[in-house]
């Protein structure tokens, strides 16, 4: 090989090495721009993130604190202070959030004494369960069953300690005896005295 054509060859090594370190410096300079754009970009994004989260709960917190316990078919199961076995049903149990002992009960169903002589069934649209007294609302449709007879009426009280049921309101029933209306009613004695108030009357059926 002449000196001329090593010349030539070490000037065209010598122009590839400096053209690859213009492209590398180029490179350089634009990482050293767009880096720092993205990392103040993504810790932009991070704070931004962080500041809605430690938000957020703070405007939901109240709202979710304040929704009501609510119950699927409840079930609430006791004996009045005479022994007698009484269960309470419903299609579902709100309890109210500002009075706890409050339970608000949807289509509620009472029976009691159910394995005595004369079990008595009483349901309705609605009721309000009172634990701390032990009382049972109920109102809206109220039927009342008995084995002798059966009686429509606008409320009825339970009271779980006393075993005594009590209502008010237009009171219509009949049975195998006949049929009677009155503005309020009351059972006592585990069932054996029902007493009738109010406007009572009265329409005997005649024997067989």
């Amino acid at each position: 090989m002449t000196a001329a054509r090593m010349s030539s060859t070490v000037d065209l090594a010598r122009e590839r090495n400096i053209e690859r370190w213009r492209r590398r410096s180029r490179t350089v300079r634009i990482l050293r721009v767009v880096g720092p754009t993205l990392i103040a970009l993504i810790m932009l994004g991070l704070g931004v993130s962080i500041a809605y989260n430690t938000m957020k709960p703070s405007v939901e917190a109240p709202t979710e604190s304040n929704q009501p316990i609510r119950l699927l078919n409840p079930r609430f199961v006791g004996r009045d202070e005479r022994g007698r076995a009484f269960v309470v049903t419903a299609a579902s149990a709100t309890r109210d959030p500002q009075e706890y002992q409050k339970v608000y009960l949807d289509r509620p169903a009472l029976v009691l004494d159910e394995q005595g002589p004369d079990p008595t069934r009483i349901t309705a649209n609605k009721g309000i369960f009172h634990e701390t007294t032990g009382r049972l609302e109920m109102s809206g449709g109220v039927r009342l069953a008995f084995s002798q007879a059966v009686f429509q009426t606008a409320t009825s009280l339970f009271d779980t300690k006393s075993g005594e049921l009590a209502g008010s309101g237009p009171v219509q029933g009949s049975g195998a005896l006949g049929e009677i209306t009155a503005k309020s009613y009351g059972v006592y004695d585990k069932g054996e005295r029902t007493v009738f108030r109010g406007g009572v009357h009265t329409r005997l059926n005649p024997k067989k």
